[in-house]
């Protein structure tokens, strides 16, 4: 029996440790498993981030696109190769676009705290520039632009922004901008007529609701990144810039005070009014290559806009009327917005006996001065719109147009004009020098969306670039590499460009 009971004990002793092993192994009870939650409070596309009460909405888009007779997505052919119209020149830019975007919310004692990123990954077609140098059997050899043989890829950050509590800090569209920015009715990127800003810019904002449709915002941009043009200083003009529409050394300083921006809006079911300004201050270098050289006094622009939309209107639902009047004077970002180019030499054909092609040269600035003088504001003013009418649910086409001058004063036409022809034997000397210029744009868009958030659309603009040089004028260039035109004469007159884009976009 003694024998017995200890083979028993012995037993249940060992059962007792193999089933305390096997415990072990077992898993044990996981945490409740916690779901994502859908956020009504924002609109479609929130979602609680688990274990917080902060909402979140992923967005974006992906582009694919070609301009046709540019070499930019989506500028005209105006200036460097794409204005040269030779075989340096692109028949095509195709350029592909994925587009994310990062939208945060919480509800908080001083209501909604807010962030926001958008950022795009792009890859482009290279454009090619001649390097000119090199003899080859006697004729020359061009090469491509070393950083976009064959095609540039690029990291854009568009939006990078804060709210709360009525502030916006960060990287965001201007308060000047119309809703539409430089988009009233088009896919076209250039233009003029109103402020734009596309990918945002740097600012610290404030901003207050009236109520009944009535809102203010008061704000310190950065005036650097997109909102100065040229500072010229014509004492240091070149031929080989006068012969590109740059009329002097580029003589921007660093930056002292923000752009100062107020906005007042009116929003209703009917469309918004909306007026606004901006304050910038133009500050130069020095004259010359050291501080001793002096510099002129900084001296304050200004820019004036107002903007209106009526929705819904007769012609069918859903169709719409955007448009923008602008002033500046000394703050001509403000009008030829930051997607446009400052400088601009088109080339064509010509019937003047003894000229080799003809040439629209014109150039942009914010101020100019020469050495031991002070800085000439430039005077901008211009306008755009666009109608679009909606055929159906899915087709929709939109007719838009945009014109802008540029007007200097006498002192500064006199430091440009004496630049120019000692630098470029204009034929009617400086009677027959005018560095003002208007240019224009208007185009025809059409949009497709068989399902929702794809569209496919065909955007045309034609521009054109009226320059006030005297009608006959001829003007001596240098030979220019770059764009492989030769040292000879050229007829000055208005030149023109007509331009295609064509795009798929899906929304997702």
């Amino acid at each position: 029996m003694r024998m017995v009971k200890g083979l028993w004990l012995g037993s249940v002793t060992g059962l007792l440790a193999l089933s305390g092993a096997y415990a072990a192994d077992l898993p044990l009870k996981g945490k409740p498993i916690e779901y994502v939650k859908i956020c009504s409070l924002y609109g479609a596309g929130f979602y609680y981030i688990p274990g917080t009460d902060t909402c979140m909405k992923l967005g974006g888009y992906l582009r694919v696109e070609a301009g046709l007779a540019t070499n930019a997505v989506y500028d005209t052919a105006n200036s460097s190769v794409g204005g040269a119209q030779n075989r340096l020149s692109n028949y095509y830019t195709a350029r592909s676009r994925e587009d994310f975007n990062i939208d945060t919310r919480t509800v908080t004692e001083y209501g909604v705290l807010r962030t926001f990123f958008d950022a795009t990954l792009s890859w482009a077609t290279g454009s090619y520039t001649g390097a000119g140098t090199t003899a080859v059997n006697g004729s020359t050899a061009y090469t491509m632009s070393p950083a976009s043989q064959i095609a540039a890829g690029s990291l854009g950050v568009y939006y990078a922004f804060i709210q709360f509590a009525g502030f916006t800090m960060g990287k965001a569209v201007s308060q000047f901008s119309s809703p539409w920015v430089n988009y009233p009715g088009n896919n076209f990127d250039a233009l003029p007529g109103g402020g734009g800003t596309v990918t945002g810019v740097n600012q610290f904002t404030y901003s207050a609701d009236f109520g009944q449709g009535f809102s203010a915002a008061f704000s310190a941009q950065d005036q650097v990144q997109y909102y100065t043009t040229n500072i010229w200083n014509v004492s240091g003009a070149t031929a080989t810039g006068l012969a590109t529409g740059v009329y002097g050394a580029n003589d921007i300083g660093g930056s002292r005070t923000p752009d100062l921006v107020a906005m007042l809006r009116f929003d209703q079911a009917w469309g918004l009014f909306q007026a606004s300004v901006a304050a910038h201050d133009n500050h130069a270098a020095y004259y010359g290559a050291g501080e001793t050289t002096g510099h002129p006094g900084d001296k304050w622009g200004w820019a004036g806009q107002l903007a209106l939309s009526i929705k819904n209107i007769p012609t069918g639902a859903g169709d719409t009327i955007n448009m923008s009047a602008v002033f500046t004077n000394g703050a001509s970002r403000y009008n030829f917005q930051d997607l446009m180019g400052t400088a601009y030499a088109m080339y064509g054909a010509t019937a003047v006996s003894g000229t080799y092609q003809s040439i629209g040269l014109a150039g942009l600035s914010d101020s100019v001065f020469v050495t031991g003088s002070g800085q000439q504001l430039t005077t901008t003013y211009g306008f755009q719109g666009a109608y679009t009418h909606n055929w159906d649910q899915r087709w929709n086409t939109g007719i838009y147009g945009a014109w802008a001058a540029t007007r200097y004063n006498s002192t500064a036409k006199g430091y440009m004009c004496g630049a120019f022809v000692a630098g470029l034997a204009l034929s009617s000397g400086l009677a027959g020098c005018n560095p003002d210029f208007n240019y224009a744009v208007v185009g025809v868009i059409t949009r497709w969306t068989p399902v929702k958030n794809l569209t496919f659309s065909a955007d045309l603009a034609y521009t054109m670039l009226d320059q006030k040089y005297a009608s006959g004028s001829t003007v001596a260039l240098p030979l220019q590499p770059a764009i492989a035109k030769p040292g000879t004469l050229y007829e000055l007159r208005d030149q023109s460009a007509l331009t295609l884009l064509l795009r798929a976009h899906r929304n997702w």
